[in-house]
């Protein structure tokens, strides 16, 4: 591992998919005096070395583990699939980790990412982006001198994402061979199946809405509440899911719901106490530098007196933020707001719901990561 007291860390990606172009190579380049893209790497050969040419990337590889031997301060592992085995090879080699959700696909995996990043004692830090929000942290200050909430309502309108990106100036690589992608598939199902058995319903209800997209809520959750104490009931279908969570006395009701027909992206957390309320609304992940709204809502104890306070705190994005964070993580010490433990914690918390459903019954959870008892 290079020297990091140096301001500028060398970073490699692996994974030049939408995340990386829509968001982390814009803001890398932006951060140039934070950091400096010294490798690029994808499965699709023509997609790594065209997002090399449009930053001036010295290095592309289709193989993440040719960026191992290059003298790179940190590697960010954006790609699809599990995490866990570029992370633990990239601490392994001495490098730091910035990692996208999710961390893995199951709690074996996850275990395995911490016990080498302890050994390593390298910094790995997860891309929960949202937890970065000036409007997501002014919310939980807010929380935190809120008495009794009595309900939290979690609501997810998904919508496709094409139409949020079609005015940038997207790279693509030409189709994959279809052995490379058998193999990947393979790897994924193999996965999956360690991970919560051979149904492949569930498996793709507990990788496709779980992991994938409503572990967002989930952490977000975890960071504002607490670790629920139960799994009170999970119905999780095709196109939807509702979920309810106990935290203490106060119930989380999350529903998740795919709407394709509209590109009309929502993402709301409402908390509800008897003297306030709390809703914070996010536009679509895609969209750069566009404004979390948190709106609260007040009154006068039996009078008709009430008002409401809208707030639009930022327009810096998240996304941006949470790479500030990572390089002061890796140069100053600074401790990760979200450390590779919380995978874990959600990695174990998403497999508990899928136990609710499949069971049809409430999960007990244990303190420290949403475990079963």
């Amino acid at each position: 591992m290079t020297e990091t007291s140096e301001r500028r860390l060398r970073i490699g990606l692996v994974g030049c998919g939408v995340i990386a172009q829509v968001m982390h190579l814009p803001f890398l380049a932006e951060l140039s005096d934070r950091f400096v893209i010294a490798a690029v790497c994808d499965v699709s050969a023509d997609l790594a070395a065209a997002c090399a040419a449009r930053y001036q990337v010295a290095h592309s590889a289709t193989d993440w583990r040719k960026l191992l031997d290059l003298p790179l301060d940190a590697i960010m592992v954006l790609t699809p699939g599990s995490h866990a085995p570029i992370a633990i090879a990239a601490a392994e080699a001495g490098k730091h980790v910035f990692i996208e959700k999710p961390l893995a696909f199951s709690v074996a995996e996850a275990e395995a990412v911490l016990a080498t990043a302890a050994r390593t004692g390298v910094t790995m830090m997860l891309g929960y982006n949202k937890r970065y929000d000036p409007a997501f942290e002014a919310l939980q200050a807010s929380l935190a001198e809120t008495q009794d909430v009595r309900l939290v309502r979690v609501t997810t309108f998904e919508s496709p994402f094409e139409p949020y990106i079609a005015h940038l100036p997207m790279l693509r690589g030409q189709p994959l061979a279809p052995e490379l992608l058998a193999r990947l598939r393979q790897d994924n199902a193999e996965r999956l199946e360690q991970a919560v058995g051979g149904d492949a319903e569930g498996q793709r209800l507990y990788h496709a809405i779980l992991l994938d997209s409503m572990v967002h809520e989930l952490n977000a959750l975890r960071a504002l509440l607490g670790p629920p104490d139960r799994v009170d009931y999970a119905d999780l279908g095709r196109h939807g899911a509702t979920i309810i969570l106990r935290f203490g006395e106060t119930r989380a009701v999350l529903t998740w719901i795919d709407l394709p027909g509209i590109a009309r992206y929502g993402m709301e957390f409402a908390f509800f106490a008897p003297d306030r309320r709390l809703t914070l609304s996010f536009p679509s992940p895609y969209l750069r530098n566009a404004a979390a709204e948190l709106t609260e809502e007040t009154g006068i104890a039996g009078s008709v007196q009430s008002q409401a306070t809208q707030r639009i705190l930022s327009h810096e994005a998240s996304f941006k933020a949470e790479l500030v964070h990572f390089h002061d993580c890796v140069t100053q010490g600074a401790k990760a707001r979200t450390p590779v433990t919380e995978g874990l914690q959600d990695i174990s918390l998403c497999a508990a719901i899928l136990e609710s459903h499949r069971s049809r019954r409430p999960v007990i959870l244990s303190d420290d990561a949403g475990d079963r008892t």
